[in-house]
């Protein structure tokens, strides 16, 4: 016994001993053609630890003790790429796929935060390990870039995005480089009229569990984006672990996710990657429990398969799918009844689903193909009912529908003649269709009953020079042609980056852009028996960008948007203009005619976390305006002329075993605008109606909220944990939304945004 003892805890001093570690691999290739890269040399920062690509340009760290690394790949003839913000822990892989970019011209070392980025200015980088980081992100990238310069969400409810003053319509979602519909749960989340958004929702279908580096582009877009006048969330893909199984689960207020990984077959180097949630609030629902007389209910599953082959490239096929709805029932208990939703049933439901196929094809060193054919659709359904407090009966009050379906075939194909020069040439052809469906028994607005099917045609070509060290170019012609209106439009853009010194860069972005219009505004076109047509902008960036020491780095930057062939009022001069427009539907005739103008300065200060540290600083001073059919230049809605963001965090890590963390956001935001109401009008029609005359002349009161997220991870030798807590709107401040005419409070009623919310939630990975 007593040797059975003397054994037993000499092996736990062994284990006590044992340093945790993980394996870090990756494959190394030419962002151009795709070709492997042999022969890279991979460092671990402030480690005496490197080693080299093999033959296949793969490299491999085994038994790296758990923590964060910064990662330093060099290669003859390629430009240094610094890779900061990479985490070990225990019980999964780490598998990066690096992307590194020619340099022919042997320019000074740069240090950046991942591949070559898509544009010059006005582009950000979303990597997971960043959502799961940040402070009341909801595991949203579109909720992370609420922590750029210039970036404010519409509403706390969802994840609509006001980007340098646009509406939340002109933004786009892209998977895997194709443009989808719009890919979030309860796409009706803070809305005035409770209709649905086309680019915004409650929380995002895809699971970050899937997600790659992402990357937000919000200035003047390179000539292979298009169909977007504000922002485009261009959202990648990671592969699965294609050499062991991994699990990973997570338990919160969003939800369940169930998620698992790993190799199709022991002879196949492809994978699979697969995740499943279900919404916590569903859960509680089933078991009686409201929140707030409403029953908020979403689950969706995801999927990516990975099929890499000898010669014939890598084929992906990829898919999601959700469903959510948001149900409120009138308390049987009309002495509690305060406003007139109080007496109302009211059913929302939204439907989405994507799938897709891609080819990357390495033809050979100077080409490559890509190829992605995507078809996604969305359906959504509400229905209200009024109840009556004497006999509780029922009347029926409205139902809306809305259909939107897209296929859209997407092909690139890269070549580079020299190491100096870059072409890339392409195009998307999409079929798109719509259906709207409104119908009201108490206004008296008609019923409108549309469908609506059009194709986009989008060829581009684009071409990179290196001039020389200090010099490069990129310039670039988009065209999109909308068969509805039968319009083509030519969209030249441009680029120009200097470098004035090591580390740091001015760089000019310029380029015209154009957005096919939404389904009711191209409707309310036809009211006068004419076509609504593609509304244009003119972009202007001017950037300076400075690398600063400790993986920090300063971004400024100055925009000019100029936006023309806006749907406006036609016949009657009024304020209306299609910018203002969120989820409401015309209903009286529009034609191209409309002016706006968006023009702000922004900086932006960065510091990746090293040294157990991390912020990003930003803001900006901004003018938004416009012009109805009235001549009048007013403010827009979103014209808050600024924003502020804080985001940072520390780590504390008293062991390999165990590190605390704690993380803040804090955001300031200019007040949007509103437009007074006409009491006594608003009472005589029964809804709410807006002195028109003074559209948005009322500047809502600054938004401030700060969040905060407290998370402890701990690592076992097979598996590793992480507890956390977020409080979203810590200090639970009122921040105003909307005003409306309440029929049953005889007056104007201010809505405000969500107090504080306390979002606790497990993560295991296996």
């Amino acid at each position: 016994m007593i040797r059975f003892l003397s054994l037993f805890l000499l092996f736990a001093q062994i284990s006590l001993g044992q340093t945790l570690t993980s394996t870090l691999r990756g494959t190394v290739t030419d962002r151009d053609n795709g070709q492997r890269l042999a022969g890279a040399s991979i460092l671990l920062s402030g480690l005496p630890i490197q080693t080299v690509s093999n033959e296949n340009g793969l490299f491999r760290f085994d038994d790296l003790p758990v923590g964060r690394y910064v990662l330093i790949v060099k290669y003859i003839g390629y430009e240094t790429l610094t890779i900061p913000e990479i985490l070990l822990v225990s019980g999964k892989e780490q598998v990066l796929n690096i992307q590194l970019s020619t340099n022919a011209l042997q320019l000074p070392a740069a240090t950046v935060a991942g591949s070559r980025t898509p544009a010059y200015n006005s582009v950000q980088e979303i990597t997971t390990e960043q959502t799961l980081r940040y402070a009341a992100t909801y595991l949203d990238p579109a909720r992370v870039a609420t922590s750029f310069a210039g970036v404010a969400a519409a509403n706390d409810q969802a994840n609509g995005l006001v980007v340098r003053g646009n509406s939340p319509n002109n933004m786009q979602w892209r998977l895997e480089g194709v443009e989808i519909v719009n890919p979030n749960h309860l796409s009706n989340a803070g809305t005035f009229s409770d209709r649905a958004t086309t680019t915004g929702g409650g929380v995002n279908i895809l699971s970050t569990q899937l997600l790659g580096t992402s990357y937000f582009l919000n200035g003047a877009l390179p000539a292979n984006y298009g169909n977007a006048q504000s922002a485009v969330m261009d959202m990648r893909l990671r592969n699965g672990n294609n050499e062991q199984t991994e699990f990973t689960g997570q338990a919160g207020l969003i939800g369940i996710d169930l998620a698992a990984e790993g190799p199709l077959s022991k002879q196949h180097k492809g994978s699979y990657l697969v995740n499943y949630r279900y919404s916590f609030t569903g859960l509680l629902g089933a078991m009686g429990v409201s929140f707030g007389g409403e029953d908020i209910r979403f689950q969706d599953l995801s999927f990516h398969l990975n099929f890499p082959t000898n010669k014939a490239g890598t084929f992906t096929v990829f898919g999601m799918g959700g469903i959510s709805s948001n149900t409120f029932k009138a308390d049987k208990d009309t002495s509690t009844w305060e406003f007139q939703k109080d007496g109302q049933n009211i059913k929302f439901k939204n439907k989405m689903g994507a799938i897709g196929v891609t080819h990357d094809w390495p033809i050979n060193k100077q080409m490559a193909l890509r190829t992605a054919l995507v078809a996604s659709g969305l359906t959504t359904t509400r229905e209200a009912s009024q109840v009556y407090a004497l006999d509780f009966s029922i009347r029926p009050l409205d139902t809306d529908e809305l259909a939107k379906g897209r296929v859209s075939i997407n092909s690139a194909l890269n070549i580079r003649p020299t190491d100096r020069l870059r072409l890339q040439a392409g195009g998307t052809i999409t079929v798109q269709s719509d259906r709207l469906d409104y119908f009201s028994r108490v206004s008296t607005e008609a019923p409108v009953d549309f469908s609506l099917k059009g194709l986009i045609i989008q060829p581009f070509a684009l071409a990179s020079m290196q001039w020389s060290p200090k010099f490069s170019s990129e310039v670039g012609v988009h065209y999109l042609y909308y068969s509805k209106s039968s319009q083509g439009v030519l969209e030249p853009r441009a680029a120009l980056r200097y470098q004035l010194k090591t580390g740091s860069q001015l760089s000019l972005s310029y380029g015209m852009q154009s957005q096919v219009p939404l389904p009711q505004v191209y409707l309310a076109g036809r009211l006068n028996g004419g076509k609504i047509g593609v509304s244009r902008s003119s972009q202007l960036v001017l950037g300076y960008k400075i690398q600063l020491p400790k993986n920090s780095s300063l971004n400024l930057e100055a925009y000019w948007q100029d936006l023309f062939d806006v749907p406006i009022r036609d016949g009657i001069p009024t304020a209306f203009s299609a910018i203002n427009a969120l989820e409401s539907v015309p209903y009286h005739p529009l034609v191209n005619r409309g002016t706006g103008r968006n023009i702000g300065v922004e900086a932006s200060w960065q510091k990746y976390l090293t040294d157990d540290l991390y912020f990003l600083i930003s803001g900006s001073v901004y003018e938004s305006t416009y012009k109805g059919s009235d001549g009048i230049q007013r403010s827009t809605r979103y014209d808050g002329r600024h924003t502020f963001s804080f985001t940072g965090g520390k780590e504390f890590g008293s062991t390999e075993e165990r590190v605390w963390g704690v993380n803040a956001k804090i955001l300031w935001i200019g007040g949007f605008r509103d437009t007074p109401i006409d009491i006594q009008a608003s009472a005589a029609s029964g809804s709410t109606v807006y002195q028109e005359d003074r559209a948005f002349s009322l500047k809502m009161k600054d938004y401030f909220r700060p969040d905060l997220r407290i998370y402890y991870k701990r690592n076992k030798s097979s598996h590793s944990s992480t507890f956390s807590l977020d409080l979203q709107n810590v200090t639970s401040s009122r921040n105003e939304a909307y005003s409306y005419f309440d029929q049953y409070q005889k007056g104007v009623v201010s809505q405000y945004q969500l107090g504080l919310i306390p979002v606790f939630s497990y993560r295991v990975q296996f």
